[in-house]
C-alpha cells in the first residue's frame, strides 16, 4: 500500500511538473511556437510521457487554464469552491460584490496569462476556439449564479432594471480577462487597485 502511494505521490507530481513547464512555455512563447518536445525537456520527462498523460496539446492546454483557474488540480467546480460560497451566504450585496472582486482578481492573477493565449490561438485554431468558447459559457454560468444570488439580496431589486441576466454580462465585462489585462498588464494598474475599482464598478453599476 504504501509503495502504491508513493508510485501516485510521484506520478501526481510528475503531472504538476508538466502542467508548470507548459504554462510557462504557453505564456513565454505562445501556443504556435511551443512544442511538446520543449515541454518534456522543460519537465525533464520523455515526449511520451506527456503524451500518454495528456494525449495532446490542446488536451494540456486545457489542463494548464483549469490548474491556473482553480489554483490547484483538485476537480472541485467554482461555485462549490469555499470563496464562491462565502460569497453566495453573505447576506449584504455590497460585500458580495467586494466578494466577487476578490476572487475573480485571484483568479486572473493565475489565469489572465494563460486566457491571453487560448484567445489569441483560438482564431487560427478550431479546437482552441471551441475551448474559449467552452471558457465564456463556464464564466457566464458562474456569473449568472452570483448574479441571481444579488438580485435576491437588493432591497427593491438592481439598479435601472438590471434583472440577474444583464447583471451577469455586466461583471463578466469588467470582471473579465481582457479588462484586467487592459489595466493591469498594459497600463501597470497593480491587482489590489483593479480589485477595488472592480468591486466599485459592479456597485455603482447595480446596486440602487
Amino acid at each position: 500500500m504504501a509503495e502504491s502511494l508513493t508510485r501516485a505521490e510521484k506520478a501526481r507530481r510528475t503531472r504538476l511538473r508538466m502542467i508548470d513547464a507548459s504554462g510557462r512555455l504557453f505564456i513565454e512563447r505562445g501556443w504556435a511556437a511551443t512544442t511538446i518536445d520543449e515541454i518534456a525537456r522543460a519537465a525533464e520527462v520523455g515526449v511520451q510521457t506527456v503524451y500518454f498523460t495528456f494525449g495532446n496539446k490542446r488536451a494540456l492546454l486545457k489542463e494548464v487554464l483549469d490548474t491556473a483557474v482553480a489554483g490547484d488540480a483538485d476537480p472541485v467546480a467554482t461555485l462549490d469552491r469555499p470563496w464562491a460560497r462565502e460569497l453566495l451566504a453573505e447576506p449584504d450585496p455590497a460585500t458580495q460584490l467586494r466578494l466577487q472582486a476578490a476572487g475573480a482578481c485571484g483568479i486572473l492573477e493565475r489565469a489572465a496569462p494563460v486566457l491571453e493565449v487560448v484567445r489569441g490561438a483560438a482564431a487560427a485554431e478550431p479546437e482552441l476556439a471551441e475551448l474559449w468558447q467552452t471558457n465564456l459559457r463556464q464564466r457566464h454560468t458562474v456569473q449568472l449564479h452570483f448574479a441571481q444570488a444579488l438580485e435576491a439580496k437588493a432591497p427593491g431589486g438592481l439598479r435601472d432594471g438590471h434583472d440577474a441576466a444583464s447583471a451577469a454580462d455586466i461583471a463578466m465585462t469588467l470582471l473579465g480577462p481582457e479588462t484586467y489585462a487592459l489595466l493591469v498588464t498594459d497600463r501597470h494598474w497593480t491587482p489590489e487597485r483593479w480589485q477595488r475599482w472592480a468591486a466599485d464598478s459592479l456597485a455603482r453599476q447595480l446596486l440602487p
